[in-house]
């Protein structure tokens, strides 16, 4: 059986996904935190700074292409909301709407990947 995770395609789409997982986790202590007093939410850097510091860049290969953002590594940082007289910072309904980009992100790459990997089965007849 072939080993897909040595083919960049789907080493990159391997780092997205675990890049998506860890911000889910993230995201899902800032939700249980949302009553500690002194909790401050946390986030991952866009996962496009990863992209960068792995050196990989994305290409522009026509002039009417829009240049895309990249973000983030694996390292949370701190996230600067406004904070409750108690010091909290979590805002649920922020927290909320970056779960549901996360899962749309995942559904995304989950499908991508999928297809790709539909296509090789096609080249190699399986």
């Amino acid at each position: 059986m072939m080993d897909f995770a040595h083919i960049p395609l789907f080493a990159l789409a391997d780092k997205r996904l675990a890049w998506i997982d860890r911000r889910q986790e993230l995201l899902a202590e800032n939700i249980a935190n949302a009553d500690t007093p002194g909790w401050r939410a946390r986030d991952l850097l866009p996962f496009v700074k990863t992209l960068q510091q792995a050196g990989v860049a994305l290409a522009r290969t026509d002039p009417a292409h829009l240049v895309g953002d990249a973000g983030g590594d694996l390292r949370a940082e701190q996230d600067r909301t406004e904070r409750a007289p108690d010091g909290n910072g979590v805002a649920i309904d922020q927290e909320l709407k970056k779960v549901a980009d996360t899962d749309s992100a995942h559904e995304l790459v989950s499908l991508i990947d999928m297809k790709y990997l539909g296509l090789f089965r096609t080249v190699i007849g399986k």
